[in-house]
């Protein structure tokens, strides 16, 4: 016991941090979007053909068709919105989403054994971790994107 008698108990307190709330966006159609602190919109279309209908119309025709290419090569893939952008899951997982950035298409590629696999032609993307960034819909290499969604078909990998 500590010099006077008194017994002092010190409780760890934990502090979380309070994220800012994300300003509204109302998008063409009526439904409203959430900027993140990462830049990112997030729809709350409830629907891919809902989201598709909300872009940029400069944006719809490339990111239909990423959509139709989508649908075409990950055959046993569910077509679902989450995190607010089209994705497509096997077994639960999702392994592929795109999105309409601020200044971007994103393709995200989710399998980091594919991203390994095709290291040479991603070379001169303009990628990050675990997405491509296209800032001219008009100049998106669908040839690539349908080789990584045909390697991504092939068999079940891990996901980062």
């Amino acid at each position: 016991m500590p010099a006077g008698g008194c017994l002092v108990v010190v409780t760890p307190v934990v502090v979380t941090p309070v994220r800012p709330a994300f300003p509204r966006i109302r998008l063409p159609g009526g439904s409203t979007s959430d900027r993140t602190l990462d830049g990112m919109v997030r729809s709350d279309a409830g629907s891919v053909d809902g989201y598709l209908a909300e872009v940029p119309e400069e944006r719809r025709a490339a990111l239909a068709r990423l959509r139709e290419l989508c649908r075409a090569e990950l055959d046993g893939f569910a077509e679902m919105m989450a995190y607010g952008m089209p994705a497509y899951e096997r077994d639960g997982v999702a392994e592929i989403a795109f999105a309409s950035q601020k200044q971007y298409i994103s393709f995200y590629l989710m399998r980091g054994d594919v991203r390994e696999a095709f290291e040479d032609r991603l070379a001169g993307q303009d990628m990050g971790k675990g997405c491509l960034r296209f800032r001219n819909p008009e100049r998106i290499d669908y040839a690539l994107v349908r080789d990584l969604l045909k390697a991504v078909a092939a068999a079940p990998g891990p996901v980062c």
